[in-house]
């Protein structure tokens, strides 16, 4: 119970401070985002291409355990984590406070959750989360970053939504380990503190869920 009130004290507190107290939005966002959803990258800051489409990957690596997760629980799990594609932390802080812990699962998996389990998802996503990175820390202009991070609500935003949701699964990742299997604390500990590439390097080794039902 106190992690859901936390949880939705959070929530409320992200949307207030995104829509309130964030920088004001810019005037040419529109087309900024248009740019990036189109691949017209040229004159973008690297740091900003790489975060942009890191958000498109977090929705993934969630998928890759929320799928699973909502199976056992009484609320569907695909409306928050097709919605979190498009608002990110925003969908998937309503699911926490929703559910309930759960280690079990129980029955086949559908051919989505087979997608979903599969380790080619967790190799998609590990290297796609590399190359960006690299290509942030490489190729970025941090000076420029700060600066739009000040002055731009749609990159601010996005940049505190991809820090919840750095901070946000290790909520899911321990009742995905316990469905597998994995009793290993080092390994929670170390997909946790490694940001993103820690949660995506882990749907790449997990072992997969084992069906117990057949139909």
């Amino acid at each position: 119970m106190t992690q859901k009130i936390f949880l939705t004290l959070l929530w409320l507190s992200f949307v207030i401070y995104a829509f309130f107290f964030s920088p004001p939005n810019q005037p040419d966002t529109l087309e900024l985002i248009k740019n990036l959803s189109t691949g017209k990258w040229e004159g973008i800051n690297p740091i900003i291409i790489s975060l942009f489409n890191i958000m498109g990957i977090w929705p993934l690596i969630y998928a890759g355990v929320i799928f699973a997760d909502g199976k056992m629980q009484k609320i569907p799990a695909w409306p928050f984590a097709t919605v979190s594609f498009a608002v990110g932390a925003f969908a998937i802080l309503p699911y926490l406070i929703l559910r309930q812990p759960n280690h079990e699962f129980d029955g086949n998996k559908t051919l989505l959750l087979k997608i979903l389990d599969s380790r080619w998802l967790g190799l998609s996503v590990t290297l796609g989360t590399a190359a960006f990175l690299l290509y942030a820390v490489t190729q970025g202009d941090w000076n420029d970053f700060i600066q739009q991070w000040q002055t731009s609500r749609f990159i601010h935003v996005m940049s505190l939504d991809f820090c919840l949701l750095c901070l946000l699964f290790p909520i899911l990742l321990k009742d995905d380990m316990e469905r597998r299997g994995l009793k290993n604390e080092s390994l929670f500990w170390l997909v946790s503190l490694v940001p993103l590439l820690g949660s995506a390097i882990y749907l790449m080794v997990r072992p997969p869920l084992v069906e117990t039902t057949i139909d």
